[in-house]
């Protein structure tokens, strides 16, 4: 699997944004969005239980992470008709606002480690990439535990700083001093 100091991958998915229109072969790449700080998170599968719990928490923050100089990029191995299809049946889906990744034949899973091998679909996976597209956190969780988005803003706080963060430090809190 990637970590941290590794390279994003180069990639060029096909992608789905909005409910307005079916799929006409729009793509995202890794250099997409110059100069900005990237959250890719990745899914197991459209129409399941907590996938939409994430998505949706990750969307309730967008504005915070734009804050932040930093683009949301979901992705899941499903393809870009069935992402429409799935933002359309939920109005909490089709209000997440921002590109998913219709990563099919899971080609950016795999390059990123983190396809299941039994159940060939993404782990929930959360990508800290910066703009220089290296990665500087990774949070894996198994199928059936969900993400904390919060906490990916958390992180994404203390690494803008380029300070020591202690345990639990949130934005506006002291960050540690070197004694001299």
């Amino acid at each position: 699997m990637l970590t941290v100091g590794d390279k994003l991958p180069e990639f060029t998915i096909p992608v789905q944004q909005g409910t307005d229109a079916l799929p006409a072969g729009e793509t995202l790449s890794h250099d997409a969005f110059p100069g900005k700080w990237k959250v890719l998170f990745y899914w197991p599968k459209d129409f399941t239980f907590v996938c939409p719990t994430e998505i949706v928490g990750y969307s309730e923050l967008k504005g915070d992470f734009e804050d932040r100089d930093a683009v949301l990029i979901g992705a899941s191995t499903d393809t870009a008709h069935v992402h429409l299809a799935w933002r359309k049946s939920d109005p909490d889906l089709a209000a997440a606002d921002f590109p998913w990744l219709a990563d099919n034949g899971a080609v950016l899973a795999k390059q990123l480690g983190i396809l299941d091998a039994e159940e060939h679909v993404a782990y929930r996976a959360t990508f800290i990439v910066d703009p220089d597209n290296v990665i500087q956190a990774v949070q894996v969780n198994g199928l059936n535990v969900g993400r904390n988005p919060a906490e990916t803003l958390r992180v994404l706080d203390a690494l803008q700083t380029d300070e020591l963060c202690p345990c639990n430090w949130n934005k506006g809190d002291d960050v540690l001093q070197i004694a001299a």
